[in-house]
């Protein structure tokens, strides 16, 4: 779960770089459309984009991106002077300006701006056109949120499963950051509570329901219900329940704003987020403070810390993880990853109905926020 016991696991981390991929030429690009990478397009550049070399495509959208040429330079392993002249290349192709130089590096001209998204188009199309003809030449890039929480058990589980699966695991910031990075292909497939309430995903991005994730409280050895064996939702009203590592705008923060609306729980976060040692270290010598944690967030503490993990029942809160990938991501590692999670999908009856999901025993009542 995204509990503030991992979030500082999350917050800490940044999208990782482009995804590599190769120097295929696309000279019949839009004279041939039989090809349905390059149907998809529709490019409404389509009359110019002869003889274009998605090199130098590639190269735009890395100089857009990093704001100076010695930068997307860098990146690419390439001089200066090569980036200069594939972007004058292109700046001829298309009979436009692209960038203006600056003091501060290069700044997209209105047509560049206007260019970008479309170039990046292109990049995809080419990465699913390589994909189409060498499966599994990579191996599946999935964002699982934070290294210790349940996402990261599942891909385990997964890799366990198929052992012959290469698997690069990135851990990036919210589910909007996942989502651009499943729409740019910069991952293949993400694990996240979606959609954001008062949202909708992308036409073009996939999403199930594989994974909901009981919850629990964590207390101190001293706690006034450390004792308990379960708690329900309204033993905790009045309850200090300390989560400072809640990011406003993301989806843990959305899923830990309805729980405190939903059951008039109050959920403090006050004082500076230390990360995951201090506040169990915090907690370890509270008698008052207490914190949510998912049923498979995996924390270790010293002995001597003596914390209690309770669970919550009547109803239990469930934290809703979901697989969100692309419709049109043929990799076959996906694939295989969808079936293997297949069985977790959702059967609930609502909001705070009784679900079959993967985590939970049929028959346990348990609730989730309207907007999952």
């Amino acid at each position: 779960m995204a509990s503030m016991a991992a979030t500082a696991d999350a917050a800490a981390m940044a999208a990782t770089g482009p995804t590599p991929t190769s120097g295929i030429k696309a000279s019949d690009g839009c004279a041939d459309q039989t090809t349905d990478a390059w149907a998809q397009l529709n490019h409404p550049l389509c009359g110019t984009l002869t003889g274009m070399d998605l090199d130098a495509v590639r190269t735009f959208v890395t100089a857009a991106d990093a704001g100076r040429f010695q930068d997307a330079a860098a990146d690419l392993s390439v001089t200066p002077q090569a980036v200069s002249k594939r972007i004058a290349a292109l700046e001829r192709s298309l009979g436009v300006r692209l960038f203006t130089r600056t003091a501060r590096g290069a700044q997209l001209t209105v047509d560049g701006q206007a260019f970008l998204p479309h170039a990046r188009d292109l990049l995809r199309a080419e990465e699913r056109a390589v994909a189409a003809v060498r499966p599994g030449r990579r191996a599946l890039r999935v964002d699982v949120i934070g290294r210790r929480l349940a996402p990261a058990t599942l891909l385990r589980d997964f890799r366990l499963a198929c052992p012959g699966t290469e698997l690069d695991v990135v851990t990036l910031f919210d589910a909007d950051a996942a989502v651009d990075a499943v729409r740019t292909g910069t991952i293949d497939a993400s694990f996240r509570a979606v959609p954001m309430p008062g949202r909708q995903l992308p036409d073009d991005i996939r999403a199930s329901r594989v994974f909901d994730e009981p919850l629990q409280l964590l207390t101190g050895p001293d706690h006034a219900l450390a004792a308990a064996r379960t708690v329900s939702p309204a033993e905790l009203v009045g309850q200090r329940i300390w989560m400072p590592g809640l990011v406003p705008g993301t989806e843990w923060a959305a899923y830990y704003d309805a729980l405190a609306a939903a059951f008039a729980v109050t959920i403090e976060v006050t004082g500076p987020d230390f990360g995951t040692e201090p506040l169990l270290d915090t907690l370890a010598g509270s008698r008052t403070l207490a914190t949510f944690v998912g049923e498979r967030t995996h924390l270790v503490w010293p002995a001597d810390h003596g914390l209690r993990r309770i669970a919550v029942r009547e109803p239990t809160p469930v934290y809703p993880h979901s697989l969100v990938w692309h419709r049109d991501n043929r990799h076959p590692a996906l694939a295989a990853l969808r079936d293997h999670l297949a069985p977790g999908a959702f059967s609930g009856t609502g909001p705070a109905g009784r679900s079959s999901a993967r985590g939970v025993h049929p028959g346990v009542e348990t609730w989730v926020p309207a907007w999952a």
